[in-house]
């Protein structure tokens, strides 16, 4: 299955890299080929100062050999080795009408001395941060989500909806990340669902996210805006900061394994502002924004 996965994402990071660039119609992405010395690498992928893109990664990788203490912890293990590979994606397009994304999808083993599967997962999800709120877009982005569970599974959208919006909380602020999406992690085989159902249920995920987000960029892209719509992104873009450094489980899973500090900080947007107890203005757009991140919305039924 390891090997299954693996090639499933390096084709799907050369088909959703291929698109973005279309979409951008000017930056390529760069790529870097890294190895971490206990076991594997990756293939990073980052485009810059695009017409539509600021700032954005699209990231394969594939880590393996002797769980690290803080995972022997967190798993409570006192020793094992592990393998883990996966597709992240994060995108910070330039103009504020268009919304941050991002999204991931993961594969985990763990084995016993004698390298027998002790336990192995699936895990990913994707997540929509807007700066100025299109409930339409909003709707868009969650009706594809639910079409790619429903065809799997009639209870996963609502179950990992649900999820999206607990796990992107900011706790610190008492609000959502963004509008959410979809969530999963710890996915494991039961009698239901086999390893290959979990696997077609994560690709198919994997498979829906262009048709999830691209869209959203066309109609937004050639909005004009102002200073003021600039400066209100890089302040929301500073909680997405936030977040990644203080509760995001990915970012601490790759600092924990010696993981590659590029890659990994990759999803920081590349100019944020931090102003002192800023608020929205009254009765104004971006308050209604700040409303709905209080209150996590069901945009679809």
């Amino acid at each position: 299955m390891k090997d299954k996965f693996y090639k499933y994402i390096e084709n799907l990071q050369n088909t959703i890299t291929a698109k973005l660039e279309e979409v951008d119609g000017g930056a390529k992405f760069k790529e870097d080929l890294w190895q971490r010395k206990e076991g594997g690498g990756g293939r990073t992928r980052v485009i810059e100062n695009g017409a539509v893109f600021e700032k954005g990664g699209v990231n394969i990788s594939k880590v393996f050999g002797e769980l690290p203490e803080a995972l022997r912890k967190q798993f409570k293990v006192k020793e094992g080795n592990f393998f883990a590979c996966g597709l992240s994606l994060v995108l910070h397009p330039k103009n504020p009408f268009v919304p941050t994304v991002h999204a991931n999808w993961r594969y985990f083993e763990m084995y016993d001395d004698a390298g027998n599967i002790v336990t192995q997962w699936f895990g990913g999800g994707q997540d929509l941060t807007p700066y100025y709120l299109f409930d339409e877009d909003a709707i868009h982005f969650h009706t594809v989500c639910k079409s790619a569970c429903d065809k799997h599974n009639l209870e996963f959208y609502p179950k990992f909806k649900k999820v999206c919006d607990e796990y992107f909380w900011n706790a610190h602020r008492n609000e959502a990340r963004g509008i959410g999406g979809l969530f999963f992690d710890y996915l494991k085989e039961t009698e239901e669902f086999s390893v290959e159902d979990r696997y077609n249920f994560v690709t198919e995920v994997g498979n829906s996210f262009l048709e999830s987000y691209v869209p959203i960029v066309e109609k937004r892209k050639e909005i004009q805006f102002t200073k003021e719509n600039k400066d209100w992104q890089e302040v929301r873009r500073g909680r997405y900061v936030e977040f990644n450094l203080v509760h995001d489980r990915g970012t601490l899973f790759g600092l924990k394994t010696n993981g590659r500090i590029e890659s990994i900080l990759m999803s920081l947007p590349p100019i944020v502002q931090w102003k002192y107890n800023h608020q929205a203005e009254e009765n104004s757009e971006e308050e209604r924004l700040i409303k709905i991140l209080e209150n996590p919305k069901e945009w679809v039924s």
